[in-house]
């Protein structure tokens, strides 16, 4: 019987080249193959054991280092290595924005083959710790044990947990002591919730037999100081909901919003869910420019806060508007960006699939006292349409901010069909984006480029780029 193709091998002296997708770095083997190697940075020096060979890559974790990489700093979190949240924590700020903006360019270059005019620089963040406004965690009575625990003789205590999962395991949750992804009180009120609930013997989310209490917990926080705080509960007990809920209350009067579920499907998404209100209001507001926007429960809200103002701005910037253009606002979400550019506009026009986006958008245009914007619900590719051109005019301007699959091939072809002066594409992932710029090709030159990190210590980017008819 043959040798499986996953035998384990040791490399020795190997050379860390780049950073990768997904966060990991690149290494090239003896025999040339490409190696995928976590947790090192580029000018690192190791040895590798491999735990999974493919025909093309191999996949290791570095077992011994020979010479640290200049690039290389101390992780401030002590989770650091387990906690698959801020890969990137152990390589300098500056040479973060370096792979970042290297990655931007092969896309554009390699997958999108348009011609490209200069590159301006990336964006970095003033914060590069403590910058996000929206953090969930979750509830396990089986938390992830270190190597040290597993091989302990001693009591372990009970394995409750509240915190991230695992990477690539479902069941196991890094019980998180700190985070340094949101200011406080993030971590005092995680903190509290897991202890308290300890005290009080409740009961832990149990993820293979479906049962327990505490299945999730999420807070969202805003430049204006307002703090939202949802506890998802797995099981319907009144009596021990309200115990948490109440004592969370009085223990931190600065929540303006606390709210709850009760989720006993087997997933824990809550967007199918009917939230419930215990205290204060359903929203907390975000402040940006004046503008005041009320984000829910539900609300997609780009995660950081001040970023998400510098890539407006740089939007805005790009659009060059005069005061005279209709705007039309692709994936608007809650319109922020349409509200955004909107004093700068005649007319904006948003469209959206979600319909409770829209609905808050329509609620914070109102509340805003913006009256040139409209805001439409349905699919990109059905509603953006003929009749709806004809209908609301041709745009001058389409700003598009689409998920990470990109643009409907489509709402592409309708694009190309209006022909607006100038398109503006902003990007979360700019592979797709750049197989969106070849499509566009032509009838569009891409005449301005800038990524901006709303992520460090990750390695995600998003990418903000102006086409203009040729």
């Amino acid at each position: 019987m043959g040798r499986k193709n996953t035998d384990k091998v040791v490399f020795h002296q190997i050379q860390v080249l780049d950073a990768g997708a997904k966060g990991v770095s690149v290494a090239k083997a003896p025999d040339g193959k490409v190696i995928f190697i976590p947790n090192v940075v580029p000018g690192d020096v190791v040895d590798v054991q491999t735990f999974k060979k493919r025909k093309a890559y191999y996949e290791g974790k570095a077992v011994k280092f020979h010479e640290l990489s200049e690039h290389r700093i101390e992780p401030i979190c002590e989770h650091f290595g387990v906690c698959g949240g801020c890969k990137w924590q152990n390589m300098k700020y500056s040479q973060q924005l370096y792979y970042k903006q290297n990655e931007v360019k092969n896309h554009l270059q390699r997958i999108g083959k348009v011609e490209l005019p200069e590159f301006e620089t990336i964006l970095g963040s003033e914060k590069q710790f403590f910058y996000r406004n929206k953090m969930e965690f979750s509830f396990s009575n089986s938390r992830w044990l270190t190597e040290k625990e597993i091989g302990s003789t001693e009591d372990l205590g009970n394995r409750n947990a509240l915190g991230f999962h695992i990477p690539k395991m479902w069941d196991k949750i890094l019980d998180i002591q700190k985070c340094h992804l949101q200011e406080d009180p993030s971590n005092a009120i995680r903190n509290e919730i897991r202890d308290f609930a300890n005290e009080h013997n409740l009961a832990f989310f149990n993820p293979r037999e479906q049962s327990g209490l505490l299945r999730t917990f999420m807070i969202r926080t805003a430049s204006t100081g307002e703090i939202m705080v949802l506890i998802q509960f797995f099981e319907n007990d009144k009596k021990n909901r309200e115990l948490i809920l109440d004592h969370l209350y009085e223990k931190f009067p600065q929540i303006t919003s606390l709210q709850y579920v009760v989720n006993s499907k087997q997933n824990d998404t809550i967007y199918d869910q009917d939230i419930k209100l215990y205290k204060g209001r359903d929203y907390i507001l975000e402040e940006m420019e004046g503008l005041k926007f009320s984000i829910n429960a539900k609300s997609f809200y780009q995660t950081n806060s001040d970023q998400a103002y510098e890539l407006y701005k740089i939007t805005r910037d790009f659009a060059g508007l005069t005061g005279n253009e209709t705007v039309y606002d692709l994936y608007t979400g809650t319109g922020t960006i349409a509200q955004f550019v909107s004093k700068k506009a005649k007319k904006v026009i948003g469209v959206e699939s979600v319909p409770e986006a829209i609905l808050d958008a329509k609620a914070n245009a109102e509340r805003n006292n913006i009256t040139n914007c409209e805001f439409f619900v349905g699919d990109m590719k059905v509603v953006f349409n003929e009749s709806f051109i004809a209908q609301h005019g041709k745009p001058d301007v389409i700003i598009t901010d689409p998920p990470r699959d990109g643009m409907h091939a489509a709402v592409i072809d309708q694009i190309m069909k209006i022909a607006p002066e100038k398109i503006v594409y902003v990007s979360c992932n700019s592979a797709t984006q750049a197989r969106d710029l070849a499509l566009m090709d032509e009838k569009y030159k891409v005449t301005r480029v800038r990524p901006v990190d709303m992520f460090p210590q990750t390695h995600h980017v998003e990418n903000v780029v102006l086409l203009e008819l040729r």
